[in-house]
């Protein structure tokens, strides 16, 4: 298994991508730290997949440094961190975005990745060694679907972020590098959309569907693997071909 008794932390561990991020990393032997505000849905994947639930809110400071602090008293080191947590949760004008969503939607989707890269870097220097994931989005590659102002600045921001880490923590054997999808197909996707709705969205993607979380979890898997260690500072583009840079 490629990944056995390898410590990997995951953020937005709970539901959609980051679950099957936990469930794909667990079926390879690893130690996985998942890490969400979603007590309950963090104790259910404990229980399906061996993870060990760290209940926090990764956009405090405090709770990430805590948490952290946590799985390397529990295991003492940490070799992979998935920054998945992420999201939004509705689609309107950029002059009608008040500016504490503005602020929420900043936090929770780049805040998070900067405050949990900073916490396990330390860990990662003294070990020499570490493979970070940054969660970004189709949207912050390029303007192919619409969505909200906030939300798109804030993913182009994950990947300036993990090209300048990747730059400084190379040295120390450290990668860092991003994914960025397109639609998937969460329990938050198929809630929102009729079966008709997901037919149109389809059918603009080359591959005629959107994706399905694993297939996320496929590419993360790689970027963390030694498959994939002369790689950092990349986006990786997984969006069925909707857009080809």
């Amino acid at each position: 298994m490629r990944f056995q008794d390898r410590v990997v932390v995951v953020t937005g561990a709970a539901k959609g991508i980051g679950r099957a991020v936990v469930q794909a990393f667990a079926r390879e032997g690893a130690r996985v730290a998942a890490l969400d505000i979603d007590k309950p849905g963090l104790e259910a994947l404990a229980r399906e997949t061996g993870a060990v639930a760290f209940p926090a809110d990764v956009t405090v400071a405090a709770d990430v440094r805590r948490t952290v602090e946590d799985v390397l008293a529990r295991w003492g080191r940490v070799d992979v961190l998935v920054n998945n947590a992420g999201g939004f949760a509705k689609i309107r004008p950029t002059e009608e975005i008040p500016d504490e969503e503005w602020d929420a939607i900043l936090r929770f989707n780049l805040t998070s990745v900067f405050l949990c890269t900073r916490a396990v870097l330390p860990a990662m220097r003294r070990q020499k060694a570490g493979r970070i994931v940054n969660l970004s989005s189709i949207v912050g590659r390029a303007g192919a679907v619409t969505v909200t102002s906030h939300y798109a600045a804030a993913k182009a921001g994950v990947l300036g972020f993990t090209r300048h880490v990747a730059r400084e923590a190379g040295p120390d054997g450290i990668t860092v590098n991003a994914i960025a999808p397109g639609t998937v197909a969460t329990e938050r996707f198929r809630a929102l959309r009729t079966p008709e709705e997901t037919e149109r969205i389809a059918a603009n993607v080359p591959l005629r569907r959107v994706a399905e979380p694993a297939e996320i979890a496929d590419a993360v898997l790689f970027l963390a693997s030694d498959a994939a260690r002369y790689i950092t500072g990349a986006a990786l583009d997984v969006n069925g071909g909707l857009v080809m840079l």
